[in-house]
């Protein structure tokens, strides 16, 4: 297994062309998590920008992207003194897999918050909380990283969900690869699709997801909180804000993405 870092790499490949070699490490079933793609995104978008973080991320997933060569393509759109803006296509087979538009500035790591909401409640200390493994001898994205969830939102798991659109976790990955802008793009979206607690299962693909990184996370675990709004006509939203160990907000995202189909009535007896 090679690190995240490694990983998420991007190397030059002429004016506005970085490669990047997809991990399967990342694969949820067929497919590699939208979160660890962001990831290589924000990285290329970095290294094209004279700023150190990628603040705003939107992207749209076209297709599926599976392991192994990739080009990322960084076209420019403005660059200022605080902040600049490119275009970020992840190429591969000649096809676009996914498009964002990212906004990169240097945060200042010792800014405090003029205001702030508070935390969210209704995540249980550590110890109180279910890890998740997968089965012996697999591999994939729950191999990478340690998710303790909060036992409440996980009743999907044995046929009883909560009714609830909401799933809860500590995160962090277990190559001990620390917090930084990176992996805030890996943990936006590394919950179950919170829809699942409302009797969904199955895929639920990603079709736009937008995130902001609000701050450099802390050393530690960070705090997931995900939520739903509304499920109508096989789609739904996802909110997820994420905490680090200081008890501050560090990222926020929203996704719009394609419900998986809830089980008929015979289905649930």
């Amino acid at each position: 297994m090679i690190g995240f870092g490694a990983a998420t790499a991007v190397e030059p490949a002429g004016e506005g062309r970085y490669g990047a070699v997809l991990d399967a490490g990342y694969l949820i079933g067929d497919a590699l998590n939208g979160g660890y793609l962001m990831a290589v995104l924000g990285r290329a978008a970095v290294a094209a920008s004279p700023h150190a973080h990628p603040v705003s991320t939107a992207v749209n997933f076209h297709r599926v992207a599976v392991p192994g060569p990739a080009e990322v393509i960084v076209e420019p759109r403005k660059e200022g003194r605080t902040a600049a803006t490119a275009r970020v296509t992840l190429v591969q087979d000649g096809r676009p897999a996914a498009d964002a538009l990212i906004t990169t500035a240097t945060l200042d790591t010792t800014a405090e918050p003029a205001w702030s909401g508070a935390e969210p409640t209704g995540l249980p200390p550590l110890e109180e909380c279910t890890a998740a493994r997968p089965p012996s001898g697999s591999s994939g994205f729950a191999d990478q990283v340690d998710m303790r969830f909060d036992p409440a939102t996980m009743g999907w798991l044995d046929g009883r969900p909560s009714g609830r659109p909401e799933v809860r976790a500590w995160f962090r990955l277990r190559d001990g690869h620390p917090p930084d802008a990176y992996v805030l793009a890996l943990a936006v979206d590394a919950l179950p699709p919170v829809v699942l607690n409302l009797g969904a299962r199955g895929w639920a693909p990603t079709v736009e997801l937008t995130w902001h990184m609000r701050a450099v996370p802390a050393p530690g675990r960070l705090a997931l909180h995900g939520s739903g709004r509304v499920l109508t006509g096989g789609w739904f939203d996802e909110d997820v804000e994420v905490w680090d160990s200081t008890g501050r907000l560090v990222a926020q995202s929203r996704q719009l993405a394609r419900a998986p189909r809830a089980p008929r009535a015979a289905e649930r007896l």
